[in-house]
């Protein structure tokens, strides 16, 4: 990383990392997601999944909140996902909720796909040295800490 000019402001030398930490990310995500193609179902569809393999059961509202789209939606992406026997709907005690659960064969789906997007890292990552395996951890560390940043 190049040394910071005394004349930049700090404003400006963080707009400046923020502005390569998001192009980076984003150019990032798009390489690994070419690996998604061979889950068989749609972006859409897999995004939802993971919510629900990754972070728990939610009901059609929550998920919708968590991939920022509108409850119409994500009703239509459900009932492609529960077609596909990728996700259940599980009764609660207030019969007005339903919550939706990954299945065990939506689990597995998305675990393949991890495990084939991780992989794709591990091949581009033994091509370089100790030195930048090293600061590659530090920057995935610090990813994270901002990650914790955005969420508080």
């Amino acid at each position: 990383m190049a040394k910071r000019n005394s004349k930049t402001s700090p404003d400006a030398e963080a707009y400046r990392i923020a502005d390569l930490l998001h192009s980076a990310a984003i150019h990032l995500l798009r390489k690994v997601r070419a690996q998604d193609r061979s889950a068989g179902i749609g972006p859409a569809q897999l995004s939802a999944l993971s919510v629900l393999v990754f972070g728990g059961p939610r009901s059609l509202k929550e998920l919708a909140q968590a991939e920022q789209v509108r409850p119409p939606t994500m009703s239509r992406i459900v009932v492609g996902l529960a077609r596909a026997r990728l996700v259940r709907r599980k009764a609660t005690d207030d019969k007005r909720r339903m919550l939706l659960e990954a299945t065990a064969r939506g689990k597995a789906i998305l675990q393949k796909g991890r495990r084939r997007r991780v992989e794709m890292l591990v091949r581009a990552l033994q091509e370089f040295s100790e030195d930048e395996l090293h600061e590659a951890a530090a920057a995935a560390e610090f990813m994270r800490k901002l990650i914790g940043r955005l969420e508080s």
